[in-house]
């Protein structure tokens, strides 16, 4: 029954105290509720319920009004958490984020993981269907570097569409400075930033990540101080069409050289450096190299933490060097990870992190 109708048949019975005598006129359709069975019925104007029930509906009709509302908003709610498919195998990242300079901002972790607002940054399109014509300040929002095979070169980075990443052999690290004019960039978009803007990273340490300014005084990302780009002709995730390109592109890897074959080494991101800085937050991914497709949570804080959901992490990105536990309260066995590791199986602790320690 339609709770407006419910309502004014439960006030219709509050004014009346007692039933007139009057022929209830039966509706067509008899409704049941809480086991107890009720005929909707008509005297004038005003609804009734069929009298030899009157009495205890009112009695019972009063509880079932506000049942019926908070059920209809507990519903509303359940809705409302589950109408993101991410709602349902994605975690919230608490990450802290670290400004870098020129007003950018880094977060360890992926654009998903990290809950980035849908049809921004490298997930903003134009009105061909593709990056290529998104709006400069939709698409600057934020940008996302995270290792991958990218379908060949393997390590590869790609950004939060899944796209191939790519450096110019004529460009130079070291000052870092772009080849890539007006016209190289229509074919090469740059990765652009702007004040504000979050660069998310997985597989690539902070350090290697810089900008420089253009001659048109936009501001792209390098890896190492290689200038970064997109090859235009890249349509979805594991596109390397550019790799190789007139003997001088190449898909760049996690620490700015130039992607190898598969047999090529992907395994930087797992050792510790001698210069590695203690990280004060971490993205735990429940599927190896930082997928996206099955749930992730994030962790900060200083001294030891424990995890929301122990025993599950198969790949973890991190903002600098961590140790990793086994146990709750940092207990049990233990490794030191510098940033990212794409497969915690690798080195022994694949499903095993219970509790971090930062700092």
């Amino acid at each position: 029954m339609p709770e407006s109708r419910f309502i004014l048949l439960r006030r219709t019975l509050a004014r009346q105290n007692r039933f007139d005598g009057g022929v209830p006129v039966k509706f067509p359709s008899p409704f049941a509720l809480g086991g107890h069975r009720f005929v909707q019925s008509v005297q004038g104007s005003q609804y009734r319920p069929d009298f030899r029930f009157a009495g205890r509906f009112l009695l019972f009709g009063k509880r079932l009004a506000s049942v019926l509302v908070v059920t209809a908003g507990a519903l509303s709610l359940v809705a409302c958490g589950s109408s993101s498919p991410e709602s349902s195998r994605s975690w919230s990242a608490p990450v802290r984020p670290e400004e870098v300079g020129n007003g950018l901002v880094v977060l360890p972790g992926t654009a998903k993981s990290n809950n980035a607002q849908p049809k921004t940054g490298d997930w903003a399109t134009g009105p061909d269907g593709t990056p290529n014509t998104a709006e400069r300040t939709t698409a600057r929002a934020w940008v996302q570097f995270k290792a991958s095979e990218a379908g060949g070169p393997n390590p590869i980075l790609v950004n939060g569409a899944g796209l191939t990443l790519y450096r110019f052999d004529k460009d130079t690290a070291n000052p870092s400075k772009s080849a890539c004019g007006t016209e190289c960039a229509r074919i090469w978009p740059p990765v652009l930033v702007t004040g504000g803007s979050k660069i998310f990273l997985a597989g690539v340490k902070k350090s290697a990540m810089g900008t420089i300014e253009r001659s048109d005084g936009s501001r792209q990302v390098t890896i190492d101080g290689w200038p970064v780009y997109r090859f235009a002709k890249d349509a979805k995730p594991g596109d390397t069409k550019g790799h190789g390109a007139g003997g001088s592109w190449f898909g760049v890897t996690p620490n700015g050289r130039k992607a190898a074959g598969r047999n090529g080494s992907a395994g930087e991101t797992t050792v510790p450096s001698e210069d590695r800085q203690p990280a004060i937050s971490a993205v735990l991914f429940d599927g190896k190299d930082f997928s996206d497709n099955e749930a992730s949570q994030g962790l900060s804080g200083v001294g030891c933490e424990n995890v929301t959901r122990p025993g599950v992490t198969s790949s973890i990105a991190a903002s600098g060097s961590v140790r990793i536990w086994t146990e709750h309260d940092c207990k049990g066995s233990s490794l030191v990870v510098d940033g990212d590791v794409t497969d915690l199986a690798e080195v022994g602790f694949d499903n095993a992190v219970v509790s971090i320690f930062f700092g």
